[in-house]
C-alpha cells in the first residue's frame, strides 16, 4: 500500500534525539512525515508503535517501527545507501558505534545533571562533565567531524553537545565548554551547528530556552511544596 511506503518520524520539537532521526534522513535526502507527539499526553499512535518505552523517536517505514535514536540513524543508514553516515571499514564502523554508545550512556547524563545542579553537588557534577568532555576533545583532535570530512554517526549523536549544552549554559550563567577549556570541541560546535543541514532541524533557540525555564520554575514550585 502507498500509505505504509512512506516514511514517517514520530518525534518532538524540543528533543535532541527525535533531532539525530531528522538529520539522518535528511543527509540521506529521504522525503518523510513528521508527526509531532505531545509527550503530555501520549497518543495511541506512539503507543501502539512503541508500547515497551512509550517515548519518542518512533521511525516508521513500510508500517514498521523502529525505535531507539542510535538505532533508527544505523537503519537509515543501511536502509538507503547513498551519503553513508557509517564508515564502510568494519573497524572504523565499530569504533564509531563505540563512540556514539560511549555518548549515550556516559556523556549525556553527566552533562544534563551538571547543568541541572547546584551548591556543592553542581561542582562535583560540573568536574564529572568536564572528565568526559576532555576525552572527546582528545578523540576529535585533527579531525573537522568526528566522522572525518563529513558528519558520521558520531556527530548526529553528540547533537545535544553542539546545540542543548549551549542552551543549558546559557541559562545556568556556567561555561562548560569555551575556546579555552575545550578548544577544539568549542569549534566543532560551531561548526557543526551552523551547517546549513543541521540548522534545519535544530528547535529554535529561544523557544527551547523558554522551555528550560518554565521546568526550572516549575521543579521550583514543586519542591516549595513539599516543604510547606
Amino acid at each position: 500500500m502507498a500509505e505504509e511506503k512512506q516514511v514517517k518520524l514520530i518525534g518532538t520539537w524540543g528533543s535532541p534525539f527525535s533531532k539525530r532521526v531528522e538529520l539522518a534522513l535528511k543527509l540521506k535526502g529521504v522525503p518523510y512525515e513528521y508527526i509531532e507527539e505531545d509527550l503530555s499526553n501520549k497518543s495511541p499512535l506512539l503507543l501502539q508503535y512503541n508500547p515497551i518505552h512509550k517515548k519518542v523517536p518512533v521511525l516508521l517505514h513500510n508500517g514498521k517501527p523502529i525505535v531507539e535514536s542510535l538505532i533508527i540513524v544505523e537503519y537509515i543508514d543501511e536502509t538507503w545507501k547513498e551519503n553513508p553516515i557509517l564508515p564502510e571499514d568494519p573497524y572504523e564502523r565499530a569504533t564509531a558505534c563505540f563512540w556514539a554508545k560511549f555518548i549515550d550512556d556516559k556523556c549525556l547524563g553527566a552533562l544534563r545533571d551538571a547543568c541541572w545542579s547546584y551548591g556543592e553537588e553542581s561542582e562535583k557534577l560540573m568536574d564529572e562533565a568536564r572528565g568526559l568532555l576532555r576525552t572527546l576533545e582528545n578523540e576529535l583532535k585533527g579531525k573537522k567531524f568526528f566522522g572525518g570530512d563529513n558528519i558520521g554517526l558520531v556527530d548526529i549523536a553528540a547533537n545535544f553537545i553542539a546545540f542543548w549544552v549551549g542552551v543549558l549554559q546559557e541559562l545556568r550563567g556556567v561555561s562548560l565548554i569555551n575556546e579555552e577549556t575545550f578548544p577544539v570541541l568549542h569549534e566543532w560546535t560551531e561548526r557543526f551547528a551552523s551547517s546549513s543541514i543541521v540548522k534545519e532541524t535544530l528547535p529554535p533557540r529561544d523557544k527551547l530556552l523558554s522551555f528550560f525555564q518554565a521546568r526550572i520554575k516549575a521543579m521550583a514550585a514543586s519542591k516549595s511544596m513539599i516543604y510547606k
